[in-house]
């Protein structure tokens, strides 16, 4: 069984909840991503965060992404995987709440994400189209 562990990428960067959305987008362009995970002061994950996320709820709503706060957009508990967890379930969670990256946690501790990507390159090809049709099917989360 392969796990997430073996499929992640890892040492991600965290968006701090005390950063701004200038300085989140600014490490998103830096890193080449879409998406990061937050970490409260305490380096527990706090949610996720995505580029849409500036644009759509801030700055399309007349925000100022130069005084908003990350933890701002931080909503609810964040949809994440276990670093021992099958590749099929990473499939399962992406599916079952549309989600096309999963933060990968060990105990408490973010070890490394799980992208759409990743998890396609490890599964045999007929769960892959169940997975992009699933996924891109759809507006995505993040």
């Amino acid at each position: 069984m392969t796990t997430a562990r073996e499929i992640m990428t890892s040492h991600a960067e965290c968006a701090k909840t005390t950063d701004t959305l200038t300085e989140a987008a600014r490490k998103m362009r830096d890193l080449d991503v879409g998406a990061l995970p937050i970490c409260g002061e305490d380096d527990r994950l706090k949610g996720m965060i995505t580029d849409r996320d500036i644009v759509v709820r801030c700055v399309a709503e007349g925000g100022d992404p130069d005084t908003m706060r990350v933890e701002e957009l931080a909503e609810g508990k964040p949809v994440t995987i276990g670093a021992d967890d099958s590749v099929e379930e990473a499939l399962h969670t992406m599916m079952q709440y549309d989600v096309r990256r999963l933060p990968v946690i060990d105990g408490h501790e973010l070890v490394g994400m799980v992208s759409q990507a990743d998890v396609a390159r490890n599964l045999p090809e007929e769960k892959v189209g169940e997975l992009v049709e699933a996924i891109s099917g759809a507006p995505s989360n993040n």
